[in-house]
């Protein structure tokens, strides 16, 4: 436990924000899996809504921090790469 006054509050701000971000990052996999399911299915106007819907929020995660930018590129790559392909 910190015995410093700025070193206690490093932990609660860093529990803050690590709950924060463990939030998005679990909305965005349900959103990433909806988005496949959607793709897997087939049916064409619900696929590209919730693929626009993941793409929006792998960028609002990279805007907040969350997530880095290689990495959502790689991930919208994933998503346009399935939905071009069915």
């Amino acid at each position: 436990m910190p015995n410093i006054k700025s070193a206690k509050k490093r932990v609660i701000v860093s529990a803050k924000k690590n709950l924060r971000n463990k939030s998005i990052r679990t909305n965005l996999r349900t959103v990433i899996k909806k988005a496949n399911a959607a793709i897997e299915s087939g049916a064409s106007e619900e696929t590209t809504m919730a693929a626009r819907l993941a793409i929006k929020k792998i960028d609002q995660a990279v805007a907040k921090g969350v997530l880095h930018k290689n990495t959502a590129a790689r991930k919208k790559s994933a998503i346009a790469r399935r939905l071009g392909n069915a």
